[in-house]
C-alpha cells in the first residue's frame, strides 16, 4: 500500500510538471465559447424584432426589447472579450446569467437532450414520441423524395432542445470566473504582469497576540 501511495505522489509531481502550460486549458474553452455567444448575439440583433416578439409573447419575459439587447450585448460583446481573454471574470457572470435565463425558460422543459436520440438513457418521452416522427418523416423522404441526396451531408434529425448545450456552457463560464483567462493566452495575464495589483501589506501583529498562550509558562 506504501507503495502504491510512493508512486502516486511520484506520478502527481512528474503531471506538475505540465503546469506551465495551464493557460491552454482557459483558451480552449474561450475558443469553444466565443464563436457561440458571438452567433447567438448576432442572430438576436439581425431578427431583434421576431426574437423581441418571441421573448414577449413566448416567454412571458418582461421588457422584451431591453432583454433581447441586454442579452444580444452580453452574447456578441462577451463573446470578442472572451476571445481576446480581457476581463474573463467579469464577463463570465452576465454570460453564466444569460445560460441561467435559458435554460429556465426555454429548456427545462424539454429535458437533458438538445438532440432527440431515443437510444439514450436521458432520454424522455418528448424523445420517445420524436423517434416514431422521425421514423415516419424518413418513410415518406425516402418514397417521395431522393433520400440519398437530402442526407448526403447529414442524417434527418429531431431538435429537441434539451438543456444540455446551454448547461455545459454554463458549466465552461463558471470554470473560466474561477480559473481566468490563462496563464501566458490571455490579455488578461499580460495586462496583470505589466501592471501588477498593488500588494497588500498586514499590519504587523505583536507576538502576544498570535500567540496568547506565550507567557502563560513561568
Amino acid at each position: 500500500m506504501q507503495s502504491l501511495i510512493r508512486f502516486g505522489h511520484k506520478l502527481d509531481a512528474g503531471l506538475k510538471s505540465f503546469a506551465f502550460a495551464d493557460g491552454l486549458a482557459p483558451l480552449l474553452l474561450r475558443l469553444i465559447l466565443a464563436p457561440v455567444m458571438m452567433q447567438a448575439g448576432w442572430n438576436k440583433l439581425a431578427h431583434f424584432e421576431a426574437t423581441a416578439s418571441w421573448f414577449g409573447d413566448s416567454l412571458g419575459l418582461p421588457a422584451p426589447a431591453l432583454m433581447v439587447t441586454l442579452a444580444a450585448g452580453a452574447e456578441l460583446g462577451g463573446g470578442l472579450l472572451l476571445l481576446l481573454g480581457l476581463a474573463t471574470r467579469a464577463v463570465a457572470v452576465p454570460l453564466m446569467v444569460t445560460m441561467l435565463v435559458a435554460i429556465t425558460t426555454v429548456h427545462w422543459e424539454h429535458g437533458w437532450l438538445a438532440v432527440s436520440d431515443a437510444s439514450s438513457w436521458l432520454a424522455n418521452m418528448r424523445v420517445e414520441e420524436a423517434a416514431v416522427r422521425k421514423a415516419r418523416a424518413i418513410a415518406i423522404l425516402r418514397e417521395h423524395g431522393d433520400y440519398a441526396w437530402l442526407t448526403e451531408h447529414g442524417p434527418i434529425t429531431v431538435l429537441n432542445n434539451g438543456i444540455e448545450f446551454a448547461a455545459s456552457y454554463f458549466a465552461m463560464l463558471l470554470a473560466l470566473f474561477f480559473s481566468g483567462g490563462g496563464r501566458y493566452t490571455s490579455v488578461d495575464y499580460w495586462l496583470a504582469r505589466r501592471w501588477p495589483a498593488p500588494r497588500r501589506t498586514r499590519r504587523a501583529v505583536p507576538v502576544a497576540a498570535r500567540e496568547p498562550w506565550s507567557g502563560a509558562a513561568g
